[in-house]
């Protein structure tokens, strides 16, 4: 008995001490949890990204960093100091942003669905970023399917770190500037797609919003090999939000998050390499029409095509300016090539 004891005791201490490393981020005004918060440190780097819970690992902050900024919605909502992740749940203003709502033009039912919007996407190596680019984009779905039918950008920058190598043997060097991808809306408007066995859907009811959070993994416990390179622990992270209570419809669609993790290296590196690509798009007006042809720009990673100043809009996600601050001058625009 005195044995079971012991190891009971045992377990309750491990357990606790496991719990304590989760941080979870809730609104200040609703103590809901607040998914997709990104936590910088103070050299940019992006060292944590909570998930549909609020939670991140507070291993994965160090407090070699000192000072932490926290963004949330492409707005930074907080800084903080390591002592300040002691505290299990920390409370943050999520509202310095309002939802945008999403302009409906010739609302007569036709045969496509319009859904045109703002997005960004940025890729990071090692937590650091490697590349950036942000732009308009516009959606045509079948009304009667509501299956995606084809992506159409309008106008995009592209930024580039001026660091990048792209030495053959030192991934670590490389410019992931070509894994920058438009958000990829596949099932949007048909949410109940994603529900297959090697996903795990988990969702989260809030006071403005609904949201779906799609995960899944390969390569988790073998690596793959590809000419003398290694690809390790793929795993996607999928959140779609819809208007709160909503049938979750295309007229519903909020927002669209994805992040995609890949560790990879070459054989004769010792360690991995932790590549993350971010897509993000925020939809701004929904239209029908019978005609799917619409103007449109090859998205190129090599070079920025626009005609208008649109990221000075007030309510564009524009995360340059935030990765601006960290590494100034070091973040080039690419050519605009009209």
């Amino acid at each position: 008995m005195k044995t079971k004891f012991v190891l009971y005791s045992l377990f309750i201490f491990l357990f606790g001490c496991i719990q304590a490393q989760t941080i979870t981020f809730v609104s200040e005004k609703t103590n809901q949890p607040l998914p997709r918060v990104s936590v910088f440190g103070k050299d940019g780097n992006i060292l944590a990204y909570s998930d549909i819970d609020g939670k991140i690992d507070k291993q994965t902050i160090s407090p070699a960093q000192e000072k932490f900024q926290l963004v949330y919605n492409n707005f930074p909502v907080a800084t903080l100091s390591y002592s300040d992740f002691d505290q299990p749940v920390i409370k943050l203003n999520d509202q310095v942003k309002e939802i945008e709502t999403v302009v409906i033009k010739n609302s007569k039912p036709a045969r496509y669905i319009f859904i045109k919007g703002n997005f960004n996407a940025y890729v990071t190596v090692n937590n650091k970023l490697n590349s950036y680019a942000d732009g308009i984009v516009t959606y045509i779905f079948d009304n009667k399917t509501k299956k995606l039918k084809s992506t159409n950008v309008e106008q995009y920058r592209v930024f580039r770190l001026t660091e990048a190598k792209n030495e053959k043997k030192e991934t670590s060097s490389w410019d992931y500037g070509k894994s920058l991808q438009i958000p990829k809306l596949k099932n949007v408007g048909n949410p109940e797609e994603y529900k297959t066995k090697r996903n795990l859907i988990k969702e989260l009811k809030g006071d403005r919003k609904d949201q779906i959070e799609v995960t899944e993994g390969i390569l988790q416990e073998k690596e793959f090999s590809f000419f003398g390179y290694r690809f390790y622990d793929i795993r996607t992270i999928l959140n779609m939000s819809f208007e709160k209570g909503s049938e979750k419809t295309l007229k519903d669609f909020l927002e669209y998050n994805e992040l995609v993790f890949v560790k990879l290296k070459h054989k004769s590196e010792p360690n991995y390499n932790q590549i993350a690509v971010y897509t993000n798009f925020y939809p701004t007006e929904l239209s029908f029409n019978n005609d799917n042809d619409i103007e449109k720009v090859k998205f190129d990673e090599d070079k920025s095509k626009y005609k208008t100043s649109y990221w000075q809009d007030s309510s564009f996600p524009n995360m340059q300016t935030i990765f601006s601050n960290f590494f100034k001058g070091d973040l080039k625009e690419l050519p605009n090539k009209k």
